[in-house]
This record gives structure tokens, sequence and C-alpha cells, in this order.
């Protein structure tokens, strides 16, 4: 009895809460999408359904092994994670078709498809944290030499995923990893007079960028080879009325339904904007048209819940290895979020990026599941925390 309520004490009741609120918004959100006729033969709320239970067994998993076995398993995944990327690129279409022009997933017949980036993004996260924890332990004694060491090895690991998957092309995903990176370097440690140069290069790098894409896009086209679509979709964030035949049409659309739904919106059902895709990555948009202000601001509310509860077991947990592993997973939590949200409201340009937890994707749920499962396994096998008594 006392073992059983130490480990009923040990299991994260909290983080369990949470996703099952994500459970049930993901489900209603679904179910209310599918009702627009696209998908008369497919019900995406019973698929989503599975993948949660999927998930939930991933998580189970995860829990049977501890951080100290993570740390050694971290390069083996992550090279898992770079060969499957690799197959990926060389797989025939039959294997791998392409979709919207961008080879990510593997077709697996009857069980649907799998985007193997998904995975090398948590892969990546502890591939990362380990290289910081090894670093401190080795380099007790800093400098600025071995700052920029830390840094070249940690951008030396991000650039393999990043290559492979822009040749894909994926660039949502890349932004993700990027994300990544951006906020694990920020809790490495690493000195500011090594980031401060590099962030503020790479802020006017992509600021010239956006500008020659509007001013001068002949010259990405002409010398870095920047697909056409690319464009449309950042003139079609600038003046998407302009641009509603094409690039535009979903951003419009967007607009539309989250507007109409005014404050406590149309009522569970009664969407009356139609957007093609709905259940995936403008899920927010079916929230926001049949409940409102109200109903958007809840969910934003619960992510919120969500990065503070991931934030406390950054801060709780001993172990530096395990807080990377947390910053990793608030970093790429918190740009799907802002990405995915930003970009139906015209705040950021549309990318191909789901809303974690609610939208509809098995390879996307899975993925997250699989880091909830490490979160879990921190909270589960480090039973004494910094600031306990």
């Amino acid at each position: 009895m006392d073992k059983k309520t130490k480990t009923q004490d040990r299991f994260d009741w909290t983080l369990t809460l949470i996703l099952i609120l994500f459970f049930l918004i993901s489900c209603t959100a679904i179910y209310s999408a599918q009702q627009t006729g696209q998908y008369e033969e497919t019900n995406f709320m019973f698929r989503q359904i599975f993948w949660y239970v999927v998930g939930a067994g991933i998580i189970s998993v995860i829990m049977l092994f501890d951080s100290e076995q993570y740390r050694k398993l971290s390069w083996y995944l992550y090279g898992f994670g770079v060969v499957t990327l690799i197959i990926l690129l060389l797989a025939p279409n039959s294997i791998a078709p392409l979709r919207n022009n961008a080879k990510s997933w593997f077709e697996l017949g009857p069980l649907g498809t799998i985007q193997p980036s998904e995975f090398m993004k948590i892969f990546l996260i502890l591939a990362l944290s380990r290289t910081i924890a090894v670093h401190h332990e080795k380099n007790e004694i800093k400098s600025i030499q071995t700052d920029l060491f830390l840094f070249l090895k940690l951008c030396a690991i991000t650039a393999v995923p990043i290559v492979l998957i822009m040749q894909q092309p994926d660039l949502g995903t890349t932004l993700v990893i990027v994300s990544i990176f951006t906020g694990l370097i920020l809790v490495s440690g690493i000195s500011w007079k090594i980031i401060l140069p590099v962030y503020s290069g790479g802020a006017a790098l992509g600021a010239g960028i956006l500008y020659l894409a509007v001013w001068k896009p002949e010259i990405l086209q002409n010398y870095l080879k920047v697909p056409a679509y690319h464009f449309g979709r950042i003139y079609a964030w600038i003046d998407p009325e302009s641009h509603n035949d094409m690039y535009g049409y979903h951003l419009v659309k967007s607009l539309q339904a989250i507007g109409s739904g005014l404050v406590t919106g149309k009522g569970f059902g009664d969407s009356e904007v139609y957007i093609p895709e709905s259940h995936t990555d403008f899920i927010f948009s079916v929230i926001g048209e049949e409940f409102g202000f109200v109903g958007g601001s809840i969910v934003i509310s619960v992510f919120f819940l969500l990065i503070y509860h991931l934030t406390k077991t950054a801060l709780d947990t001993i172990d530096p290895f395990n807080t990377y592993i947390c910053a990793g997973v608030i970093s790429m939590i918190t740009f799907h979020v802002f990405q995915n949200i930003g970009m139906t409201i015209q705040v950021l340009p549309i990318t191909g990026i789901p809303l974690p937890f609610i939208s509809y994707g098995g390879s996307s749920l899975m993925g997250n599941m699989l880091a909830m499962g490490l979160v879990y396994s921190i909270r589960f096998h480090h039973k004494t925390y910094m600031f306990s008594s």
C-alpha cells in the first residue's frame, strides 16, 4: 500500500488533466470541422481518439525508462531519425508519395501515413540536451573558447536534420527545429557575447530575405532557387484579399470565420464559413467561429497551463539534462502554438504547422505524446526536487 501511494505521488496527475482537456477540445473541434461535408466517408474524430490511445501507450512505455537511460540512447535515437529522413528522400513515390509538392510522409497502407520529421524533433532535443550537459561536465571553467566550441557543436547537430528536411521541402518543420535550437541555446549558459551577435545577424538576415521576397523576388528565385509558392504565401499574408483566388484563400476564410464568431461564437456545429482541411492546420478557425473569443481564450489558457507546468518541471529537477529536455519541449510547443494561431489571424505567414494536441494528425500527436512521455518520466523517476522541503 505504501509503495502504491508513493507511485501515485510520483505520477504527474496535473499533466494528465491538461492532456485530457486537450483530448476533449480536439475531439469536439474535429467532430465539428468534419461536418462540412468535405470528407463524408472518413470520421477523423474516431481516428484522433485512436491516435490518442496510441499516444497514451507511448507515454506508458517512455515512463519505464529514466533520464540516465535516455541520455545513453540519445545519439542512437538521433542517428535513427537522420537515417529515416535519408531513406524518406531516397524512397520511391509508391512508398513516399509527393503531397502538396513535399515528400514528407511514408505511406503505410491501411494505417495511413507517418511523418518522420515529427519524431526527429524529439530526438534532436535529446541529442542537444545531452551535448550541453556533457559539455558543462567536462568544462567546469567557462571561457569564450569553450562556449564557442559548444555553440558550433550545437549548430552542427541541428544542421543535419535541417538540410534533410529542407530537401523534402518542409519549411514549417524547419522553423520548429530552429526554434528548438534557439530555446536550448538561451538556456545552455553560452555567453551573450556569442549569442547576441549571432542572433542579431540572424534577425538581420531574416529581415533582408523578407525585403527581397517582397521587392526583389527574382534574386531569391535565381540565386537561392526558392520555390514560387513561398512568395505566394508572403504576398497572401501581406494582402490576402488580392490573392483570395489562390494563396490567400485559406487566410481570408479563416479571418471571416474567426471574426464572425465574435465573443461567444455561433454555437457548436453551427459553422457557416467553409475552410478546406479545417480539421488540421486551421482547427483554431473552427474553434474561433463556433466558440468565439471565449473559446479561443480557453484554448490558449490551457496551452499556458501546459507551458507553466513544463517550466515548473524544468525548475524542480536537479538533473541539468532533464532541464534542457524540458526547455526544448517548451520551445517546440510554444513556437507551434504561436505560429499556428498567428497564421489563422494574419499575425504570421501561413506554414504547414498544426496546433499541438488539437489538430488532427497521427504523426504530430505521437511526436507530442513522445515529448510528454519524457516529461512524465522526469517527474516519475526523480523524487528529489531543487525547491522541496
